[in-house]
């Protein structure tokens, strides 16, 4: 059986990455994807192993495996940086017949463990990304990023603050413009008054956070997020004069790239739910309020519809251009 080796770091795994791959089946009956990580990488060793694994669950010719990266030495000369990983993958994997690579150690590496050397696109010419290029401008390589890894670099903007602000009028026309996902405020979906019970929003905390995660998989980008769970903590807090611990659990759940706190200059549009025009300007800095506890960063977002949106769009404009 001829057995061949690829290594890298996949930080992340990318479409060349993937071609390569497939590429180094063509030399060998088994190949081993070894992916070494540390403890301080900016993606997590467990995550990117999790990629690699659901994007080749299907094939068993290929064995997904993870070494901590405690024995490199980026200072020595290829010839001997190479010795040092082929004492620890021969060690690991036993014998290697072919080492395919895209990068400048694979010769070393093949020499050292007395394997052939296959090379992979060296001068990126199919597929001109590098990992660090996606993670320094994820946006600008959106076409190599893989759908799985891709929810990993989607911004999640919250658009955030008391009633009748315009949040959800310009999450929907936004999401529009860039062609993503919104998550809405579920709350309106699950309760029609407000008469509701603890148990109403206890669901309603998992249900929004589960919409979240769940639309993050397939935003383009950017998703735009009609309300959080502060949101749901300062409703509760205000109608039922308590808040169940579950829900600063679910808003530990999920981050958010941004808020935007929709000032209340705008009229007061009511609806069925909308009964607390009165107190406008308290519900304001009661979210207010909230934001800076947590020490999070806000942006306030003031002015007519029109340049509400304006601003949005600025925003996000300079976001897609990084």
């Amino acid at each position: 059986m001829r057995r061949g080796l690829v290594i890298g770091k996949f930080m992340p795994v990318h479409e060349g990455h993937v071609a390569l791959i497939h590429f180094a089946l063509a030399y060998c009956d088994e190949l081993i994807v070894s992916m070494s990580y540390t403890d301080t990488d900016p993606i997590s060793g467990a995550l990117r192993i999790s990629w690699l694994r659901e994007l080749f669950r299907n094939d068993p010719r290929i064995r997904i495996e993870s070494v901590a990266d405690d024995f490199d030495d980026p200072a020595l000369a290829w010839t001997d940086r190479t010795r040092v990983w082929a004492q620890f993958l021969r060690g690991r994997y036993g014998k290697i017949d072919v080492v395919v690579s895209s990068e400048p150690y694979g010769p070393f590496l093949a020499t050292q463990l007395a394997a052939t050397s296959v090379l992979f696109d060296p001068d990126r010419v199919k597929y001109p990304v590098s990992a660090s290029g996606i993670r320094q401008h994820p946006y600008r390589n959106w076409s190599f990023i893989p759908a799985i890894v891709r929810p990993f670099f989607v911004k999640r903007l919250c658009f955030y603050g008391p009633e009748s602000t315009g949040k959800s009028t310009l999450a929907e026309t936004l999401a529009r413009v860039y062609q993503t996902n919104i998550v809405p405020e579920v709350a309106r979906e699950v309760v029609t008054s407000n008469q509701f019970t603890l148990e109403d929003i206890i669901h309603i905390g998992h249900a929004q956070t589960n919409r979240i995660l769940d639309k993050t998989k397939t935003a383009n980008k950017i998703l735009f997020c009609d309300s959080d769970l502060i949101t749901t903590q300062i409703y509760c807090l205000n109608y039922l004069k308590q808040i169940p611990p579950v829900l600063f659990e679910l808003e530990r759940a999920v981050t958010y790239h941004q808020y935007f706190l929709f000032d209340i200059d705008v009229p007061w549009v009511a609806d069925n739910l909308r009964d607390l025009g009165s107190r406008r300007l308290e519900m304001y800095q009661i979210f207010r309020q909230e934001l800076t506890k947590r020490q999070l960063h806000f942006i306030e977002v003031r002015g007519s519809y029109q340049e509400r949106e304006a601003r949005l769009r600025a925003y996000c404009d300079n976001l897609l251009s990084d």
